[in-house]
């Protein structure tokens, strides 16, 4: 059976690696490059808001501000959109995120995903009202879905990303 749950409260996971955080980032950097269409574009979370989320609520230290504001960056100009407009919502998410670690590492994993859903929104409305403030049109409230998608998909993304943190376990110390 599968424990989606970050880690047991005896459990002590290794610390993530720069390399490994660097990997999971710019890999979310590509899922969110591909060439999206059809209904998949409207259920596809910003995959690079949801794992710069999750470092910054599991590794605050590592992650911060100037990371977020240059993915942010790169995510405007892979785009095509007004710049900044990414690296301001992705700045104020890792602040929300940094600020709230504490709390959010406390629950168990479907608490932690009803705490992240109202700040991948949060990313999307900022998104939404720069856009809006260019004068571009609402795009309608589908644009929002992403955003609980985002949340449903916080375990497996949870999960996934501890796994190299876990300590190995020898089957003859079992």
């Amino acid at each position: 059976m599968i424990n989606f749950y970050p880690g047991t409260p005896e459990e002590i996971l290794k610390p993530a690696t720069t390399g490994f955080i660097v990997f999971t980032l710019a890999a979310a950097l590509l899922l969110n490059l591909l060439p999206w269409e059809g209904w998949g574009l409207w259920v596809r979370p910003d995959f690079v808001v949801l794992v710069l989320l999750y470092w910054c609520i599991d590794q605050p230290r590592k992650i911060g501000f100037g990371i977020a504001w240059m993915l942010g960056l790169v995510m405007d100009v892979s785009d095509g959109s007004l710049l900044g407009q990414h690296a301001l919502a992705y700045t104020l998410v890792a602040y929300a995120g940094i600020v709230l670690h504490r709390r959010v590492q406390r629950f168990s994993i479907t608490p932690q995903a009803l705490h992240v859903v109202p700040l991948l929104l949060l990313n999307d409305v900022i998104v939404l009202l720069v856009r809006l403030a260019t004068g571009s049109d609402f795009p309608g409230y589908w644009y929002f879905f992403g955003s609980v998608v985002g949340g449903l998909l916080w375990p497996a993304l949870s999960y996934l990303l501890k796994l190299p943190q876990r300590p190995h376990v020898d089957a003859d110390h079992a």
